[in-house]
């Protein structure tokens, strides 16, 4: 996300308005607000299903047998989870509790996917339950940092550092896993087990959340303090919060409607990269290479991102970037050779963290509340669900060649409506800071640093 404009000087509150005689209104409550390391876990823990899906689901043909269509069903039963999850909790994280919220997230990570690990084989059924329970504990990891980093005092510098750490996680583990064995418990094991090392993270005190100050109320609107009488026993009670209304609803949803088709495209891709890759003769220890070597070149991305910022604004990253996206995901999905497979693959994943971190900035840019970026987080995990069932199917009945036309012209086509959403949307808000803010919220610059994934909200290739 990008960055936001700070107001340079003293802050407001050195300067404010001699305040009228009257009463006062007393702002609501405090939220909670997520720190920085555990924002970054719940981003990372979150994202990495979705970034582990070729290996997810490349493991279930051979222990269970399944065709390459139904393993994609079952990573696409597993996105679709974490989608809904997200969805649900949109717009809720606060009123429920944020801390609250990310520790039954990651419970639920850490069970689900123990559960599938575990399964024996031929026990589908039980299988699919755990990835759905580990889908709903990821969309809830997500749904809490999409949350956080819309009030976070920089979200650009926390969607980077949390793409940051999503993308070395899943390089390292790319890399190991290979190692391990073939058998399918790795991967599923792996992804519990970072749930419970960041559930720790879920403990540290919280604070309350960067709010702006009340604005001043003119004097002669405020009435003098009447007390209360006979005839009017609730003259002086408070009138109830207000409700902030949804805003931006027709460009939030143009922007949610076509993130599904940004993660379909390239989730789908995603979903069959190892299938792809086994075609043209890649071992299992080798596609872990590719993979890893594409998530390393992620990192790139995310530092490009991060010493990027806003200078050059967002409609330019996000067009150029997308419709440079969709070029290699064709290279990759209709490659006759090992090079370029590998060079789609790693050029793709360059771009992806780089792309997504503006589109989540921008999300945040609709609703500093951070509901558009829950919302257009789980609109792409959705999108990403659909991912790996289609490009299976259209890897089976198109192949290579039409596959590849396929996803990129989809891509293309999500190029004009988002770039001119950053257009008009894309300019970063200027945000008024206290000192009690700048004590709570200190920011540093960042040196220059993968809906599906979300997505400036996958995800490696998926979400949300």
């Amino acid at each position: 996300m990008s960055s936001r404009a700070r107001e340079a000087g003293r802050s407001t509150a050195h300067h404010a308005p001699t305040p009228a005689p009257g009463p006062i209104p007393e702002p609501g409550p405090a939220t909670e607000a997520i720190p920085l390391p555990p924002l970054v876990a719940l981003f990372a823990v979150g994202c990495l299903p979705a970034y582990l899906l070729p290996t997810i689901v490349g493991r279930l043909g051979g222990e269970f047998g399944l065709t390459p269509t139904q393993a994609g069903g079952v990573g696409s039963a597993l996105l679709l989870a974490a989608g809904g999850t997200g969805l649900t909790l949109a717009g809720r994280v606060r009123g429920l509790g944020a801390a609250r919220v990310a520790r039954a997230g990651l419970a639920l990570v850490t069970a689900g996917f123990t559960i599938a690990a575990l399964v024996p084989t031929g026990s589908l059924a039980v299988l699919v339950v755990g990835c759905l329970v580990g889908g709903i504990g990821a969309g809830t990891a997500s749904a809490v940092a999409g949350t956080s980093v819309a009030a976070a005092a920089d979200p650009h510098r926390a969607t980077v550092l949390g793409l940051l750490a999503t993308s070395t996680i899943a390089a390292g583990l790319y890399l190991v896993l290979p190692r391990l064995g073939a058998a399918h418990p790795i991967p599923y094991l792996a992804v519990a087990l970072l749930g419970l090392l960041a559930l720790p993270l879920t403990t540290i005190p919280l604070r309350p959340s960067v709010a702006a100050p009340p604005a001043a109320v003119p004097s002669a609107a405020v009435p003098p303090a009447a007390a209360p009488t006979a005839d009017a026993p609730n003259a002086a009670a408070p009138a109830p919060p207000a409700r902030h209304p949804l805003p931006h609803r027709a460009a939030g949803l143009v922007m949610a409607s076509t993130m599904v088709l940004w993660a379909v495209a390239q989730n789908a891709l995603w979903g069959v990269s190892g299938q792809i890759g086994r075609r043209l003769g890649l071992s299992e220890r080798d596609l872990g290479l590719v993979f890893a070597l594409a998530l390393g070149a992620a990192l790139l991305g995310v530092l490009a991102s991060g010493a990027l910022g806003t200078r050059f604004g967002r409609a330019l990253p996000i067009g150029l970037g997308t419709a440079a996206i969709a070029a290699c995901v064709a290279l990759s999905a209709g490659a006759g050779s090992v090079a370029g497979f590998a060079g789609g693959e790693v050029l793709w994943n360059a771009l992806y963290p780089l792309v997504l971190s503006y589109l989540i900035g921008l999300a945040t840019e609709l609703d500093p509340a951070g509901r558009w970026t829950v919302l257009v987080g789980a609109a792409t995990t959705l999108g990403g669900a659909a991912g790996p069932l289609t490009g299976a199917t259209l890897f089976v009945q198109l192949g290579p060649p039409l596959l590849a036309a396929a996803l990129g012209g989809t891509l293309l086509l999500t190029t004009v409506p988002l770039a001119l959403l950053a257009r008009t949307f894309g300019t970063a808000r200027a945000v008024q800071r206290t000192t009690q803010d700048e004590a709570l919220a200190p920011v540093t610059p960042i040196p220059a640093q993968r809906a599906v994934d979300s997505p400036d909200e996958p995800a490696a290739p998926n979400v949300a």
